[in-house]
């Protein structure tokens, strides 16, 4: 389980050590300090809901990059049955940064693609941490197109700072790659919902996520920019993070008051690194849920829903 402990997280993990210390000192000295324990696990449950449920937009984006917090393989692995994945996008090369194949929701079939982190420099090395390159996109819509033909669901699961932007990726075509993506994915005739699992970093995310519903589960963020490349642009130094964080409106909480998204995934308590399946069981849920609304729509009107909903977006009045 989760090893590593966040600035904001230390009250809780002292509080924490402190009954590890009176469970050792009661066995080797026979002594009976269940008392003592009880009133320390009341104490720590206090922090954490005093902790979690006044966290900033920083801390939830430490959240979402807490390197113990479940990857979208951890999620494929929970929430689906029979994956079959796809390489390759047919034109230059396979990109792990994105996976994709058929699976199985319950027994109906759908499209899993999503973007995958390494929990280790190997892991992270052939993952390109998370950033895909034109490849993976291109990979990512082949697939999508499959579903079209096959008449089944797509489920995107997004974990990504943002699409790589090296100098082989724009040798490549990154920003054509994502562009044609985007317009594709308006005309794709079957239900889609995109889940933020943890990163929504920018292009990259939007590469694989126009959808008819866009889920964010609680500690994640869906944003324009990073919160760092934020601060480095409007101040000229990252020290500006948090600020730039908060300016940027990025929470479940606040993309959900501005229409950008439209359903806050619950987590564990503390994150979803705290316990995978409790985290899947949510998310799984959201997704069933999701795709029953869409089942009665024509794709016509599926394509319809699409289209509105992204029109509507940055519309407001004073």
């Amino acid at each position: 389980m989760a090893n590593t402990i966040l600035d904001f997280e230390k009250p809780i993990a002292e509080l924490e050590n402190k009954v590890a210390e009176f469970e050792k000192l009661g066995t080797s000295n026979s002594l009976d300090v269940n008392k003592e324990m009880e009133l320390l696990r009341k104490k720590i449950d206090e922090t954490k809901r005093t902790i979690y449920e006044s966290l900033t937009p920083w801390q939830r984006v430490q959240l979402a990059r807490h390197p113990d917090r479940p990857y979208m393989l951890d999620y494929l692995g929970r929430i689906f049955t029979d994956f079959l994945e796809f390489h390759g996008d047919r034109r230059f090369a396979e990109d792990p940064a994105i996976v994709g194949g058929f699976a199985k929701l319950d027994g109906r079939p759908v499209l899993v693609i999503g973007t995958q982190k390494g929990r280790n420099i190997k892991e992270n090395v052939f993952r390109n941490f998370g950033c895909p390159h034109p490849e993976g996109y291109r990979k990512a819509l082949r697939l999508m197109k499959l579903a079209e033909k096959a008449k089944i669901p797509i489920i995107s699961l997004i974990d990504t700072p943002g699409a790589f932007p090296g100098i082989a990726s724009e040798e490549r075509h990154i920003g054509e790659a994502i562009a044609v993506n985007l317009r594709e994915m308006f005309e794709l005739p079957v239900p889609f919902i995109a889940a933020v699992i943890g990163e929504g970093g920018s292009g990259g995310a939007l590469g694989i996520s126009i959808g008819n519903k866009i889920l964010l589960l609680e500690n994640a963020y869906y944003s324009v920019i990073t919160p760092e490349g934020c601060a480095a642009i409007l101040w000229k130094d990252r020290a500006f993070s948090a600020k730039a964080a908060e300016s940027l409106k990025l929470t479940a909480k606040d993309l959900k008051e501005l229409g950008i998204i439209d359903e806050i995934v619950k987590e564990p308590l503390g994150g979803a690194h705290k316990d995978f399946d409790a985290a899947a069981d949510f998310l799984k849920k959201a997704l069933k849920k999701n795709l029953a609304e869409f089942d009665k729509m024509s794709p016509a009107e599926l394509k319809e829903n699409r289209y509105a909903k992204y029109r509507k977006l940055g519309v407001f009045t004073e």
